[in-house]
């Protein structure tokens, strides 16, 4: 019996070779796949599709309609094992677009002990795309199409839509390399193309990138730089960080300032997380920053202010991002390019469990039409 890994790889292999020819013969049954594969605004269901499918090509003998093993009984396997122990590392290896981290940790899925039958609501979003998995684990159960037949159908639209999106920012990012002159943006040009950047529906993470950016463009300036990126979903319990972004010094792996963004207002109570944080952890940083996008209180400001005393000289401040960014080019005037530069790598590296494709061509879109614009 091959093993799950080869199971994966054999039929990635068999996929890439016939991306033009579907592997399923049923319209319903393909209709299903295409909505769970191409969602554009969730991509967890696949991984348990995935997770479901390699168990049961590997072992027959499973139900795939029960991917928990607290329901006990007959052919019942743990599906987040299988999704994060083989899963992982093959969408991870080939850049398929998935959820980064496994699907049973999300609302939807976690904390389940029941089969999952057609008429189970599991009470996601968007509901067709939950609706769809179960009517295809269904399928395979009794018998209307393959395990393997279907793990190959998944695989080859993944890599479809894998490669479609690749090629439209190749497309954008060739078609704003043609609009570039050899004259800078002004910083005013900028600063619009990220405000209307961050104005975009689930922007959530832009935030984290702006400052990202301006540290990665000014590092040898500045002589500190900025620890990885964790990710966007991850509790700083989780990660052992003590903000959205870490800085230390070039030569020294100590944090001296710690960002924490916030898209809402902030309050008290989050500033005094911020220092029982501080405190628990028993790390000694210069700055804990909050970098807003909405309006910021006078008197949290001076409540902020009020802490240096209080945690012995440890500076908390609240910056407006926008306002951040404006002094930052004007500060490092000549490095504006750089900056853009920076925020624009960062950004299409990002997984899209954190930033969707939509985002990314957004931003090209918006710099495109500066760049166009841009007469000196």
């Amino acid at each position: 019996m091959p093993s799950p890994t080869s199971i994966l790889e054999e039929a990635y292999k068999i996929s890439i070779k016939n991306t033009a020819k579907s592997f399923v013969k049923n319209k319903e049954i393909s209709e299903w796949l295409e909505i769970v594969c191409l969602s554009p605004s969730n991509r967890a269901c696949v991984r348990l599709l995935l997770s479901c499918l390699l168990a049961k090509v590997y072992n027959p003998k499973v139900d795939i309609r029960k991917p928990y093993t607290k329901i006990h009984g007959r052919g019942c396997f743990s599906g987040r094992s299988i999704d994060e122990k083989y899963i992982t590392p093959f969408i991870n290896n080939y850049n398929l677009p998935c959820n980064s981290t496994t699907a049973y940790l999300t609302p939807a899925l976690r904390n389940r002990d029941i089969v999952l039958t057609k008429k189970v609501d599991l009470v996601g979003r968007p509901p067709e795309v939950y609706q769809s998995v179960l009517c295809l684990l269904d399928a395979v159960h009794i018998k209307k199409v393959s395990a393997s037949d279907m793990l190959c159908e998944t695989i080859r639209l993944l890599v479809i839509y894998r490669d479609s999106k690749k090629q439209r920012l190749e497309s954008l990012l060739a078609e704003l390399k043609t609009t570039q002159k050899s004259a800078q943006l002004p910083v005013k040009m900028i600063l619009t193309i990220i405000s209307q950047h961050l104005k975009c529906p689930d922007s959530s993470r832009l935030p984290v990138l702006v400052v990202a950016a301006a540290y990665h463009a000014a590092q040898d300036c500045l002589r500190e730089k900025i620890l990885p990126l964790t990710s966007h979903n991850a509790a700083d319990s989780q990660t052992g960080s003590l903000g959205d972004l870490e800085v230390t010094l070039i030569n020294d792996d100590n944090v001296i300032t710690s960002y924490e963004m916030k898209d809402q207002r902030v309050t008290k109570d989050f500033i005094d997380r911020a220092v029982e944080k501080l405190a628990i952890v028993g790390k000694r940083i210069d700055n804990y920053i909050f970098i807003v996008t909405e309006p910021v209180d006078k008197e949290i400001v001076e409540y902020a202010e009020s802490l240096y005393e209080k945690t012995y000289g440890i500076e908390f401040a609240i910056l407006d991002c926008i306002g951040f960014l404006e002094h930052f080019l004007y500060l490092f005037y000549r490095l504006r390019t750089p900056y853009i530069n920076a925020y624009q790598k960062i950004l299409l590296d990002e997984p899209e469990s954190s930033v969707r494709q939509e985002l990314k061509e957004v931003f090209l879109a918006l710099r495109k039409a500066a760049e166009s614009a841009n007469r000196f």
